[in-house]
């Protein structure tokens, strides 16, 4: 699994298109969204930018709002977090292969129409080549330095509402069979009231190879101090 940074052609990006999900901020966020996916296809040095919108109208508003340049593409999408509810690319020599992983509304806390398929619909419209994994897996519950080095929070993936019958030796095989992930960091708890269960990638990220940054917490009382 490449890392963050490792040279890559395109990135799409989710945007706010349920008043179900985002209530009363819905305006807001689809503006700031707009302004990320402006900032990227300014400083991308060609890099594509997909703009995914959920419906007629807020692809109506995204075209209104993004620079000319980036593509939108109206798709069944409940939330925006791509990252989660997306296929993860991996490398094998010269195939890149689209790992489509199973999804349940971050532990089943939500269920929103098109969140469990999107996955599989943009990794076929990019003509990748697509492996069904039989497991959940979010994409932001872990965090990769390109040379088979992991991060993860027990929190999350050994939670029982994601996967109950996998144990830390199952779950650590199937990082290895899927993603090439032959060293794994188990941190323990996520960020205090985070509803992802401790998605590591709002606790700690690797910055380069073998080099990973965290936060620190704001003195003793913070309750995320321990994390």
């Amino acid at each position: 699994m490449p890392a963050e940074w490792a040279p890559h052609e395109a990135v799409w990006i989710g945007f706010p298109s349920s008043a179900d999900a985002w209530g009363a901020p819905l305006q807001r966020a689809q503006q700031q969204i707009a302004a990320f996916a402006n900032a990227v296809h300014a400083s991308g040095q060609g890099e594509r930018v997909h703009v995914i919108a959920g419906s007629a109208e807020a692809a109506e508003i995204a075209a209104d709002l993004v620079d000319s340049g980036i593509h939108i593409e109206q798709r069944q999408i409940g939330d925006v977090w791509l990252r989660d509810t997306g296929c993860i690319i991996v490398k094998d020599g010269d195939r890149r292969i689209a790992r489509n992983f199973g999804f349940n509304g971050w532990g089943g806390r939500y269920d929103y129409a098109g969140d469990r398929t999107i996955g599989a619909e943009l990794a076929a419209s990019a003509g990748f080549e697509m492996h069904k994994a039989d497991w959940i897996l979010e994409g932001g519950s872990i965090d990769v330095d390109g040379q088979g080095l992991a991060a993860t929070t027990a929190d999350c993936l050994l939670n029982p509402n994601r996967n109950p019958t996998l144990d830390k030796a199952a779950i650590e095989t199937r990082l290895r069979d899927d993603l090439g992930i032959d060293r794994l960091l188990w941190l323990g708890d996520g960020l205090s009231n985070d509803h992802t269960d401790g998605h590591i990638d709002n606790l700690a990220r690797f910055v380069s190879v073998n080099h990973i940054l965290i936060p620190q917490g704001a003195g003793a009382n913070d309750p995320n101090s321990a994390a």
